[in-house]
């Protein structure tokens, strides 16, 4: 492929949740000129077995504070996180990767989807049932996506997701690259506005452009 956004995310990442509507705008103007987004799951909290504590999950509701104080975006918090959560990302995070192997074009409202359920709804997406619920409402057949979810292949794919990100210094999300020729160009690590992004990518474009 000549050219691609890469979002590297956490579906369970709270400012990834305060992004989804940058990335929605960005991937929008990107698909205009015939770039694509492919999302890669980077590993938030994959494989967390200890159930949070009360002072863990006061941490958490602080970042979900600043995320929608800053972005707007709405969370639910009566009853978040509720006593006995495991807030494990691998599961939502294999969730994409699964949706990935059967049409990419349904990974990002599979993404989104996991988003609203567990932001605003309260819902517990670490469980398989429910993605595979919100899989089937984001378009994906759900046994197909059943299947590959609980497939050897795509827990390994996941793993493999997770380590392309570690390899290449990636700890925080959200991330979005650029890239063009197999070259990557950084759009931005971290939350950034509209305002503040579409410039960056808009001059990427217009550089692939006279190519």
């Amino acid at each position: 492929m000549n050219a691609r956004l890469l979002y590297v995310m956490d579906p369970m990442c709270s400012w990834c949740w305060g992004f989804a509507p940058v990335l929605d705008a960005l991937a929008g103007r990107a698909a205009e000129q015939g770039v694509a987004l492919h999302l890669v799951a980077g590993g938030l909290r994959p494989g967390t077995v200890q159930a949070l504590d009360g002072t863990t999950r006061e941490h958490i509701l602080r970042h979900w504070q600043a995320v929608t104080a800053r972005t707007g975006q709405p969370f639910r918090f009566e009853a978040a996180l509720p006593e006995g959560f495991v807030y494990d990302t691998e599961p939502a995070s294999r969730a994409l990767v699964a949706a990935r192997s059967l049409a990419p074009e349904r990974v990002w409202p599979l993404v989104r989807a996991i988003q609203q359920a567990f932001y605003v709804e309260g819902r517990d997406v670490t469980r398989a049932a429910t993605l595979a619920a919100l899989a089937e409402q984001a378009g994906l057949p759900r046994q197909a996506f059943a299947v590959a979810f609980d497939s050897a292949e795509q827990r390994l794919a996941t793993a493999a997701d997770f380590r392309w990100a570690g390899d290449l210094g990636i700890a925080g999300f959200p991330t979005l690259l650029a890239e063009r020729k197999g070259q990557l160009a950084l759009l931005t690590n971290g939350y950034q506005p509209l305002e503040r992004l579409a410039p960056l990518l808009d001059r990427w474009l217009e550089r692939r452009a006279h190519d």
